[in-house]
């Protein structure tokens, strides 16, 4: 399972030597600035780790830490405040990227999870990034062609109306089965949610599937978006 919050060995506040969680930004005792924590994310906002998270909480709890760290509350501080004001406002800024888009924040979890997770390899196993889907195989090799058809066609300054309608029906037809992963991701993130420590291997593999399918699909739409100048 993961863990949000070690208690288990509290850290001694640099100021009043009053042990406090790890995770904290604030002694929450003497309400000192801390040095950075740890790189769990989810802690620095004191929230649990899920998928489905309140966005406007977080928005909210982002706001309030950026006026509590803000250098100017610094000025007269110690050196040592002064570097951590910085520190700490880098490390939040990440967590704050990365949790508000749900991409990012499925691919974070699922890193959290692989560090905390036994040497099960059913749990490590690694899809091939490099590795196209096999439905898609056929198709992704004749848009490939078109591609490069079309880039060389470009070169020599001529148009081919065909090949650009063709392509742009491939670029909604990729960018809708895009948005169809997208849909199975939102599935699997209430089932992780809702899950414990015997489901989440499984859900795991299912979306490191989806997360893999998803980053081919957007490639594919990027580069035809490239190639047709949208």
């Amino acid at each position: 399972m993961l863990k949000v919050l070690d208690t288990a060995v509290p850290v001694a506040c640099w100021s009043c030597s009053i042990g406090h969680n790890h995770s904290t930004l604030f002694c929450p005792h003497c309400s000192k600035i801390q040095p950075p924590p740890g790189d769990d994310y989810y802690s620095v906002f004191d929230m649990e780790p899920k998928l489905n998270l309140d966005l406007s909480a977080l928005e909210h709890a982002f706001h309030r830490l950026s006026r509590k760290l803000h250098p100017d509350r610094f000025a007269r501080a110690q050196e040592n405040e002064k570097q951590w004001s910085l520190a700490d406002t880098a490390l939040l800024n990440d967590a704050y990227r990365t949790l508000k888009d749900p991409i990012r924040r499925t691919e974070y979890l699922l890193k959290l999870e692989e560090q905390e997770a036994d040497n099960d390899t059913a749990v490590r196993d690694k899809s091939d990034n490099s590795r196209v889907p096999a439905d898609l195989l056929e198709e992704a090799f004749d848009l490939n062609m078109q591609l490069e058809e079309m880039r060389m066609a470009r070169k020599t300054g001529e148009e081919d109306p065909g090949l650009q309608a063709s392509l742009e029906e491939a670029k909604t037809k990729f960018t809708t089965l895009l948005q169809a992963v997208d849909r199975d991701l939102r599935s699997e993130w209430l089932a992780w949610d809702a899950g414990n420590a015997d489901s989440r291997p499984s859900l795991q593999k299912k979306m490191v599937g989806l997360l893999d399918r998803r980053r081919y699909l957007s490639n594919l739409v990027r580069d035809v978006n490239e190639v047709l100048g949208a």
